[in-house]
């Protein structure tokens, strides 16, 4: 099945080009609605706004958050606009503490969602909210973009990181377009629990599965050689030039994650091609 609704939400005009990049060529690629959400964000918590403040200080900041989409929105038109694609943009204002209801409620409606990366230098907490709350709220998958990447319709080789939860096998299922049509699938499977039910054939029944839907693939069993897994998935990237990593997304809670790190995370903050995930 092909992704037909294609959605971004901006939150950033330091930070669109990645995002809208993708999602044009994704949009060509699959023959797909592309719909950008442009969110100016109000980052004051006006029911815990300091003694004293007035009408005009409240009023100023809404102001700006309006500025700040209308820019937004200006950057998504022009380049939809003249991406020959269907298309359809729209601004709004949300309070930084109520984002996520916004972007789980458009997230629904959409096949994928394309986010720029959440972590980084010059990002606010707004972008990692977004990412969650089209996740864990919408229940969409989400395409992570790193900045300074080539816009790809459909990656040749990807990379599945496999480690036997349901996670995983979510973002599997959700990515099998984009497995399907590529020259070549890597299973990244990192020291396997030689107790569990795939011990004797580790990733053997998920490409077994995969094969019946025509996927072309391999399995690429790893030592666990750095400190972090993503570190390892990471550098088996890099060395098989994969175009895009498939995982699934916080396998632990997301106060741990975002506490003492995590797969999630760590791939987040470091992957240098675009990342398909789900929960």
């Amino acid at each position: 099945m092909a992704y037909k609704s294609l959605l971004t939400v901006l939150t950033d005009t330091m930070i669109t080009d990645a995002p809208l990049g993708q999602l044009i060529a994704l949009a060509q690629a699959q023959d797909a609605h592309a719909e950008a959400l442009c969110l100016g964000v109000d980052r004051t918590q006006t029911g815990y706004y300091y003694a004293g403040a007035n009408a005009m200080v409240l009023q100023e900041t809404l102001t700006r958050s309006h500025d700040e989409a209308a820019k937004i929105l200006a950057i998504a038109n022009e380049r939809l606009g003249n991406s020959g694609l269907r298309w359809s943009a729209e601004d709004g204002v949300a309070q930084i503490a109520d984002i996520g209801r916004h972007v789980a409620h458009r997230s629904r409606f959409a096949d994928l969602v394309i986010l720029p990366r959440p972590y980084g230098e010059g990002r606010g907490s707004e972008v990692e909210a977004v990412v969650e709350a089209a996740l864990f709220e919408g229940h969409a998958p989400v395409l992570v973009v790193p900045e300074d990447v080539t816009p790809q319709g459909q990656p040749k080789t990807i990379m599945v990181a496999w480690n036997e939860s349901v996670e995983s096998l979510t973002a599997i299922r959700q990515a099998l377009t984009f497995l399907q049509a590529a020259d070549n699938v890597r299973i990244a499977i990192i020291d396997p629990p030689t107790h569990g039910p795939e011990r004797s054939d580790p990733g053997g029944l998920l490409s077994q599965m995969l094969a019946r839907h025509g996927v072309r693939c391999e399995i690429d069993v790893l030592s666990k050689t750095m400190t972090r897994v993503s570190d390892v998935l990471n550098r088996h990237a890099r060395d098989t030039d994969a175009d895009m990593i498939v995982m699934g997304a916080y396998g632990h809670s997301r106060f741990r994650e975002a506490i003492l790190g995590g797969a999630t995370r760590n791939m987040l903050e470091q992957a240098a091609v675009p990342v398909f995930m789900a929960h």
